[in-house]
């Protein structure tokens, strides 16, 4: 049945108050973390989270997804934190692979201080701490923190590029980056031999 409610019963279309619904969500997104974290270095996206709570919880929204998951995934760090816990919520990603600023809100209220330079590695290592709080099968050495496939991608690449673009010759005379000829487009000088770094 459609409902012409921006956040409803998916049943009968009756609405729901988005605080009620968040309130709603977060033992069905606690549950699926806790499964993620049974499993060393599993993840969920926000997408896939964002579905399986409105799924279990039979309540839906028309909302868009970053305007209430953060919320939800804070409410289960609260609890967490209450419990001793490590944050469940680093468990969840962007399809990217990385965090998202939410994450480092939740670190800031949850354990104070300031959000970490290196937020995606902090993530990474409160992970660590979710698989073995919450008994995933760990490595003898107890895991080390590791970046999501996609995120380690992108930074090996920024890297690689970075060192490509300090080692590309530059013109002695005008200092433009010199093409792989070798040939200076602006002076039309050839430097092939006397390039620079």
């Amino acid at each position: 049945m459609s409902s012409k409610a921006g956040t409803y019963v998916e049943a009968d279309g009756s609405a729901v108050e988005m605080p009620d619904a968040k309130a709603a969500w977060v033992p069905f997104a606690r549950e699926a973390l806790v499964r993620v974290a049974h499993e060393y270095q599993a993840l969920i996206d926000y997408k896939e989270l964002a579905e399986e709570v409105q799924a279990q919880s039979g309540i839906r929204t028309r909302m868009l997804m970053h305007y209430w998951i953060g919320n939800v995934l804070g409410l289960v760090s609260k609890q967490c934190h209450e419990q001793g816990e490590p944050l469940l919520s680093s468990l969840c990603v962007h399809a990217d692979g990385t965090i998202g600023a939410t994450y480092g809100v939740a670190l800031e209220e949850t354990y104070g201080g300031e959000v970490p330079d290196d937020l995606e590695m902090a993530a990474a290592e409160e992970r660590i701490r979710c698989y073995a709080h919450f008994g995933a099968e760990m490595p003898p050495d107890g895991g080390q923190p590791k970046l999501p496939p996609k995120e380690a991608k992108r930074r090996a690449t920024t890297k690689r590029r970075a060192a490509e673009d300090v080692r590309r010759p530059v013109c002695p005379k005008c200092y433009l980056t010199l093409p792989a000829n070798g040939e200076c487009d602006n002076c039309n000088g050839t430097f092939g031999g006397d390039r620079q770094s």
